[in-house]
C-alpha cells in the first residue's frame, strides 16, 4: 500500500493544507508507505521544514522534475501560464503508477485520470480554502474518489452542486489550522492604531486591486488612523499576466511605486511564508478583502471586515459572495473611510454574531485535530474501497 501527497504549485500555500494529514498518518503508524512528492525546490523546502523529523524517516520525500523538453517549454510559457504544473504528471507517470492513493490539495491532478488513464488510482482531494467561490464547487470535484472539506457548508454544496454522493465527501475541519500559531507583532513600538490586512484575490473577474488596488494603497499612506499590511494573494504579484481559467481574462497587475515600500504605515508582502501561514489574519485587527477565502481563516476570531466590490456584482443572494454578509461592502476606494468606520461602529451588534454562524458552518472543529480527522478518514476510505490490494493488482496486470 502506497500512498502519496502531491506538492505541485509555483507558491507553497497549499502545503498547510495536506501536509499534516501526511504527518498525521506517520504518527499513527499508517500500515503503509507514505510518499510526499515536491516539484520545486521552493515546496522541497517548506515540506522539510514543517515534516521535521518526520520527513526522511517515516515519510518518504520524492522531488519530482522536468525532462529536458518541458523544462524549455515551461520556461518559455511560465511567465503567462502555469505549464511547468501540468507537464510534470506526464514527465513522471511511473511514479504516479506506483501509487494506490494519491492526495491533492488541487484539481488538475484528475488529468492523471482523464488524459494519462491512471483509472485505478485512487485521488483524495483536501481542498485548499473554505470560501465561497463558484470554482470550489465546479464539475471537476466529482472527479475524486473521495473529498475531505472543513464543515458542512462545503459538504452541503459539494452534494447539491457538484452531484458528489454523500459518502463521498467527509467532514474533518480544517488541518491548517493544526498549525496555527499566537499572533505576532507586525509593526514596531506601541501604537495603538488599528491594523488592517488588506487581501485582494488574483482572478481578475473578482479582484479588487487592478480599478481600487493603488488607490487603496494611497488611502493608507500616512495615515492617522489606521496602518495597513498589504498581503495579496500570492499568486497575483507571481506572474507578470494573472490569467483567470473560471472565465477566461488576462490582466497585469504591474508594479507598486516606492513610496509604498518605504511607508512606515504599510507592510508590504507580496509571497513570504507568513502570507500563507496565517501570521496577517491573525494579527489584523480589520480585514479588507474581494474574493479571498483568507476571509475565514480572518473570521476564526471575528473582528471587523469591510469588501470592494470593484466589479458592481449584485451579490446579495449569489453564495459565490456569501462571505460578504460578514461586513459592509463599498464599491469604490473613494468609500473606504465611511467604510472602515461603519464595519467597526456595527460590528459588535450586526456582524459579529452572523460571522460566527458563518464560521460555524465552515468549520466543524471539535477538540480533536483536524489532520488527525483527515487521517482517520482516509485510513477508512482505504479499508472501504480495498486500496491495500490495488498496487498489487497493478503490479501483477
Amino acid at each position: 500500500m502506497r500512498i502519496g501527497f502531491l506538492f505541485n504549485h509555483d507558491q507553497i500555500h497549499q502545503v498547510a493544507h495536506s501536509l499534516p494529514i501526511a504527518l498525521a498518518l506517520a504518527e499513527r503508524h499508517f500500515a503503509g508507505e507514505i510518499v510526499v512528492a515536491t516539484t520545486t525546490a521552493k515546496l522541497a523546502a517548506e515540506v522539510e521544514r514543517l515534516g521535521a523529523p518526520l520527513i526522511g524517516t517515516r515519510i518518504r520525500h520524492e522531488k519530482l522534475s522536468l525532462k529536458p523538453f518541458s523544462r524549455g517549454l515551461a520556461k518559455a510559457l511560465g511567465g503567462v501560464v502555469p505549464a511547468a504544473k501540468v507537464l510534470v504528471y506526464r514527465d513522471n507517470l511511473d511514479f504516479f503508477r506506483s501509487l494506490d492513493v494519491l492526495v491533492v490539495a488541487e484539481k488538475t491532478s484528475l488529468l492523471l485520470k482523464t488524459r494519462y488513464g491512471l483509472k485505478n488510482l485512487k485521488i483524495v482531494h483536501t481542498r485548499h480554502g473554505a470560501g465561497d467561490r463558484a470554482i470550489g464547487f465546479d464539475k471537476a470535484s466529482a472527479g475524486f474518489d473521495l473529498v475531505l472539506c472543513s464543515g458542512p457548508k462545503i459538504r452541503d454544496r459539494l452534494v447539491a452542486e457538484v452531484g458528489l454522493a454523500p459518502d463521498a465527501v467527509c467532514i474533518v475541519g480544517y488541518p491548517k489550522f493544526d498549525l496555527i500559531r499566537p499572533p505576532a507583532k507586525i509593526f514596531p513600538g506601541d501604537d495603538p492604531r488599528p491594523i488592517v490586512l488588506y487581501n485582494p484575490h488574483p482572478s481578475p473577474h473578482l479582484s479588487s486591486w487592478y480599478r481600487d488596488g493603488r488607490d487603496i494603497l494611497d488611502f493608507f499612506l500616512g495615515n492617522k488612523d489606521y496602518r495597513l499590511i498589504f498581503a495579496p494573494h500570492v499568486m497575483l504579484f507571481e506572474r507578470k499576466f494573472v490569467v483567470s481559467i473560471d472565465k477566461l481574462r488576462l490582466l497585469r497587475p504591474g508594479r507598486l511605486d516606492e513610496r509604498y515600500w518605504q511607508s512606515p504605515d504599510i507592510r508590504i508582502d507580496l509571497g513570504s511564508r507568513a502570507s500563507t501561514d496565517m501570521t496577517y489574519t491573525q494579527a489584523a485587527d480589520i480585514y479588507l478583502g474581494d474574493a479571498s477565502s483568507q476571509v475565514y481563516e480572518f473570521l476564526i476570531r471575528p473582528r471587523p471586515c469591510l469588501f470592494v466590490n470593484s466589479h458592481g456584482y449584485a451579490w446579495e443572494k449569489n453564495p459565490d459572495f456569501a462571505h460578504w454578509r460578514a461586513g459592509p461592502v463599498i464599491g469604490r476606494a473613494s468609500q473606504l473611510a465611511d467604510g472602515l468606520k461603519r464595519a467597526r461602529e456595527s460590528h459588535a451588534a450586526v456582524y459579529r454574531p452572523i460571522q460566527e454562524r458563518m464560521v460555524a458552518a465552515t468549520f466543524d472543529l471539535n477538540g480533536k485535530p483536524s489532520s488527525q480527522r483527515a487521517a482517520e478518514a482516509i485510513e477508512r476510505f482505504v479499508d472501504r474501497s480495498g486500496s491495500s490490494s490495488l498496487h498489487d493488482e497493478k503490479r501483477a496486470s
